[in-house]
């Protein structure tokens, strides 16, 4: 089965983004996610919310279907990997086997954010350059470097016939990429906001990328004063 994604050029290289919410690499072979928040339901019901304990089967189920998809050889996640420190001893039996199964089938780099701060499995680094693109947490703004990064959660607002509808998004300037948050539980913050905006600069342009089922939208999000 052919996995949907669009392909889209940026700084030189071919990515693809999914209706998943995961970025494509077909040069490294590397399936990039952001914003696992893995156990983030165990936390909320630590704290008296009791929510459903099953959002880290769905997050890493849906990131083992992406990684069987693109038969994907390497995952970089970009940080907020767990919801607190001690998320990574709170995962149950199953959840547990299913993270260990995935780290041992590919070659698996945590990248840090600012809710990691207890153990994971295998390589864990605060930032990483691969061929030229940085991989961190979050968009550094004056950093002329390109860059793959997570943190904020984009989603952006869309008219469909008559109801809006918020949909998690990629936003993309010249130079930086940010990711749609991946994991089940993750809320959002509105694409154009201007803490989102600031991250990305210096840009000319700064536009959504949402992949709908059939095609990769792009919507201009902030543009350069003539």
């Amino acid at each position: 089965m052919v996995p949907v994604s669009f392909t889209f050029g940026f700084c030189g290289e071919e990515l693809a983004l999914t209706p998943a919410r995961a970025l494509y690499w077909p040069r490294e072979r590397a399936l990039l996610v952001a914003d696992l928040h893995l156990e983030k339901a165990s936390f909320y019901a630590r704290h008296g919310q009791m929510l459903p304990p099953y959002d880290s089967r769905e997050t890493l189920g849906r990131l083992a279907d992406a990684v069987r998809q693109f038969d994907a050889r390497r995952v970089f996640t970009l940080g907020d990997n767990f919801h607190d420190a001690e998320g990574a001893a709170r995962l149950e039996p199953h959840a547990a086997g299913m993270l260990a199964a995935l780290t041992r089938a590919t070659d698996w780099v945590w990248i840090t954010g600012n809710h990691d701060h207890g153990e994971t499995m295998g390589t864990a680094l605060a930032e990483l350059d691969v061929h030229g693109l940085l991989l961190r947490h979050e968009a550094v703004a004056g950093d002329m470097r390109p860059e793959l990064s997570g943190h904020f959660h984009p989603k952006v607002r869309l008219r469909l016939r008559d109801r809006h509808v918020a949909r998690p998004c990629a936003v993309v300037s010249e130079r930086k990429l940010i990711l749609p948050a991946f994991g089940a539980l993750t809320g959002g913050m509105d694409a154009g906001d201007p803490a989102i905006i600031q991250a990305l600069q210096p840009a000319r342009a700064v536009d959504a990328l949402v992949p709908t089922a059939k095609k990769l939208a792009r919507l201009p999000l902030w543009r350069e004063a003539a």
